[in-house]
């Protein structure tokens, strides 16, 4: 075997890892071991929020500040062992009717995505056969708006939607926005999660116009924080809790504490800079899971 592989076993499967000390974060000199080793100690948190999902994948083969492609089909040389499933794929921009999807249901698979350098990973709000079993609101702020602004949106969001008995959980996106999302029954459709969560995002908008807007056009955006309700469309993915992000640093989309969002708010962290990995792993070492109610399903969305 060539010097820049390792053969290892993980869990069975046999892996062929390769070019570990290639640096994929130049900026942080993170190496691929490194994201292998991240997302090794990271899966028994993760990998419950990929389960039975279709992965859409990022890969930087040369690293962040190289080219990078999405990546839904299968690559080629898939192992037999990876789990795939032969969905219909809306919005294609190749125009296909369906796509061999991989589910990283497992650490084997884990381990041999990363080592293909697919630092991002992310997935739909519905599991495979199923409507939506969860709302996901994308808070993106435009400049000089920062997380700042969207950890106030959040509170906002947090408190209109629990007056509906909607529970939320708030996560950075690992870049300069974050998200809130809520367990829901998975008995509505994804048209139906969208139109609630865009009349919510109206209703905020007209109560805090010089904060909040809810259309899409970037004219609009400056100063304030666009509230992204479509991201619940059938064709739309979101990244996924406690995943790698192409930044100068391996920064990752972070479950946070409503505690933190209101610091955040107030201007503390995590409004200045993003969670890094191993300040994430530290994190779950201490909190566990923040992010594991939305495991356990919720209510269904009111206004059927």
């Amino acid at each position: 075997m060539p010097a820049d592989r390792l053969k290892v076993d993980v869990e069975g499967r046999s892996l062929d890892l390769s070019n570990l000390d290639k640096i994929l974060y130049p900026k942080a000199g993170f190496t691929k071991g490194e994201v292998i080793d991240y997302y090794t100690r990271i899966a028994p948190v993760l990998l419950p929020h990929l389960q039975d999902r279709a992965l859409t994948r990022i890969r930087y083969p040369n690293g962040v500040e190289g080219g990078s492609f999405f990546e839904k089909n299968q690559p080629a040389a898939t192992p037999e062992w990876v789990r795939t499933e032969n969905l219909p794929a809306p919005g294609s921009s190749k125009g296909r009717e369906t796509i061999d999807y991989v589910v990283c249901d497992d650490l084997p698979t884990l381990v041999w995505l990363a080592n293909l350098a697919a630092l991002e990973l992310h997935t739909p709000q519905w599991k495979i056969g199923e409507h939506p079993d969860m709302m996901v609101v994308d808070l993106d702020p435009g400049a000089p708006a920062a997380l700042k602004q969207c950890c106030q949106v959040a509170l906002l969001m947090r408190d209109r939607l629990a007056s509906d008995g909607i529970e939320s959980y708030p996560k950075t996106s690992g870049k300069k926005g974050m998200q809130l999302c809520c367990p829901i029954a998975g008995t509505q459709d994804s048209d139906f999660v969208s139109g609630y969560a865009k009349r919510i995002a109206q209703e905020l908008e007209r109560a805090h116009p010089k904060l909040i807007v809810s259309k899409m056009a970037k004219n609009l955006r400056p100063g304030k924080v666009f509230i992204d309700w479509s991201q619940n469309n059938a064709a739309k993915t979101t990244v996924a809790p406690y995943s790698l992000r192409a930044q100068a640093v391996p920064s990752v989309s972070t479950p946070l504490t409503w505690d933190e969002v209101e610091a955040g708010a107030a201007g503390k962290r995590p409004s200045t800079k993003p969670y890094t990995a191993g300040e994430v792993l530290k994190r779950v070492e201490q909190q566990g899971d923040l992010l594991a109610p939305l495991l356990d399903g919720g209510p269904e969305l009111p206004g059927r």
